[in-house]
């Protein structure tokens, strides 16, 4: 495929001679149009799903509470940002920085934040979604650590937001990757603080409980297998991921709910309870494969 590619650059390199880069760049964007045949999902799936994958933001809380300390190492340089020359990967990072983002914010990383600022709005922009990060009110926000819940808040909606637009453009397989790079990092990050405190029972249970939202993102990848390479490629890599979660066991049972009072407050108490079997196996092996998928995609 990349034999073919070539050939016909080089065939249109030789036909329009040197003075012509505008016809040059407008071949190339075709080769990586990022709208592609395929079935549309609903805003409601992909906002179902979305609903249940955990906030980088509320990851990286829990990896502070944790008492870890920051590290720069688990996360993807802001200097890459110049190999990222195709939507694919475009998609992909940003859901990445936005995790990264994320963290560096809980952490009041304020420095280093300010690059992935940069690197998101330089690939949003290259995406054509730039228009919805609002960079001044994002940095604003995200140089404060009391302004969490704002950031959040707007991290969400601009989600929702670009989610919307995405599929109104027939393109909602940058929505996918997006999500996908995201959580990828989240679980990247999580693996290894939780590889680091291998007693924090509550950092293992987090990864177990992925094994749900993991089924749900092959779902999603699963609609475009055949019709996009890349994420053909990638889905592929995700199964790979799933047979390590498989061992995971999750149990969920059943308990009725009951009314108390709370602060004056009449609330409904859910007496239910979801116990994860995890092992410290399990966590060596999805962080393995988390980070070979991960490197694939930051390299």
């Amino acid at each position: 495929m990349k034999l073919i590619k070539y050939t016909l650059i080089a065939a249109v390199l030789a036909g329009c001679g040197s003075g012509k880069k505008s016809d040059e760049q407008a071949f190339m964007e075709s080769l990586d149009s990022t709208k592609i045949t395929g079935p549309s999902i609903s805003e409601a799936v992909i906002g179902d799903i979305l609903q249940q994958i955990p906030s980088p933001l509320e990851i990286s809380v829990l990896l502070k509470e944790s008492g870890k300390k920051y590290n720069v190492n688990y996360l993807n340089s802001a200097d890459n940002l110049p190999k990222y020359n195709s939507n694919y990967k475009k998609a992909l990072n940003l859901g990445i920085y936005g995790t990264d983002l994320g963290y560096t914010n809980i952490y009041e990383q304020n420095q280093d934040g300010v690059k992935y600022m940069s690197a998101i709005k330089s690939l949003a922009d290259g995406l054509n979604i730039g228009q919805f990060f609002d960079i001044e009110t994002i940095g604003r926000l995200a140089t404060n650590s009391k302004n969490l819940d704002s950031l959040l808040l707007i991290t969400t909606q601009n989600f929702n937001n670009i989610n919307h637009y995405l599929q109104t453009q027939g393109r909602a397989n940058l929505s996918v990757l997006l999500l996908t790079g995201g959580w990828l990092e989240a679980m990247h990050i999580t693996c290894n603080v939780a590889a680091q405190d291998p007693n924090n029972k509550e950092l293992q249970e987090k990864i177990g409980e992925q094994k749900v939202i993991l089924e749900n993102i092959l779902l999603l990848l699963s609609f475009y297998k055949d019709i996009d390479q890349n994420m053909a490629a990638l889905l592929t890599d995700m199964e790979e991921l799933k047979k390590a979660f498989d061992k995971v066991n999750i149990t969920y049972t059943y308990k009725e709910s009951t009314f108390e009072v709370v602060n004056g407050v009449m609330v409904i108490k859910d007496n239910s309870t979801t116990t994860i079997d995890i092992t410290p196996d399990d966590i060596t092996s999805i962080r393995t494969i988390t980070g070979s998928i991960r490197n694939k995609i930051i390299s």
